[in-house]
């Protein structure tokens, strides 16, 4: 059951780290800016960061096929992520690249790059610092966020959904953001696939749920759903986190 949605805004008891992780089209985005909105907290876009050096790397005639030369250019760019849920930014090298990292060239290059161990010890870095530094504690959605990220957080969850649904709402999502990008399901959903199959199938950091992640399957709930049934485990959490503290 879920509890309905409140108007006013929520807190939770305690600065909590949550990791959110989950294959594209689970509505890992939509669920953390809304959840880190209304409890307060930071966010963070762990796939953003990796587009971001996938930007660079295009950007600088980099072979992202080429894992060698990707690795030795991995530590050049400068990638800076705000965490305000409300207006989530990146920047590369000083320059806004919000817009530019959601092309569908970063897109069909992202996996390539983000499979590259330098790449991905870098960035885990990034991230690491980041939550450490979140003063109220930080949502952070990604694909390898509670196995690798934050294997401390205090709440990890996983969120999954059919190939079908994910399609959807990925081809909805691209419909929205340029008529033009908009393909048929069937294409999106082997897209989906494929991109699955690469996240969780390389060798560094793949692609998996936690052993202690709360796995909600998302397919047959609204977002709303999503988002209050996320909250409710944050504010256990948070729960649970200032009990320990006060013994």
């Amino acid at each position: 059951m879920f509890v309905t949605v409140e108007t006013a805004a929520r807190t939770a008891p305690a600065a909590v780290i949550v990791a959110i992780d989950g294959p594209a089209g689970t509505g890992k985005s939509s669920t953390s800016k809304a959840v880190a909105a209304k409890l307060g907290l930071g966010y963070l876009d762990t796939g953003a960061q990796y587009r971001a050096i996938t930007w660079w790397m295009l950007n600088n005639g980099i072979d992202v096929n080429d894992a060698i030369a990707v690795a030795d250019a991995a530590a050049k760019p400068v990638i800076v992520s705000g965490t305000d849920p409300a207006a989530p930014t990146i920047t590369v090298d000083g320059l806004d690249a919000a817009g530019p990292i959601r092309t569908q060239e970063v897109t069909s290059a992202v996996s390539a790059v983000s499979a590259v161990p330098e790449v991905r010890t870098l960035i885990t870095d990034l991230q690491r610092s980041i939550a450490a530094e979140a003063p109220l504690g930080i949502v952070v959605e990604g694909r390898d966020i509670g196995i690798t990220v934050l294997p401390d957080a205090d709440l990890k969850v996983f969120l999954t959904a059919s190939p079908e649904a994910r399609a959807a709402r990925r081809s909805g999502e691209l419909k929205g953001k340029d008529p033009q990008q908009a393909t048929d399901l069937a294409a999106t959903r082997e897209a989906l696939i494929k991109r699955d199959a690469a996240d969780s199938g390389r060798k560094t950091s793949p692609l998996a749920k936690a052993d202690d992640a709360v796995e909600v399957d998302t397919t047959e709930l609204t977002l709303e759903q999503v988002i209050e049934c996320v909250v409710t485990l944050i504010e256990g959490a948070g729960a649970e986190k200032a009990g320990r503290a006060a013994r």
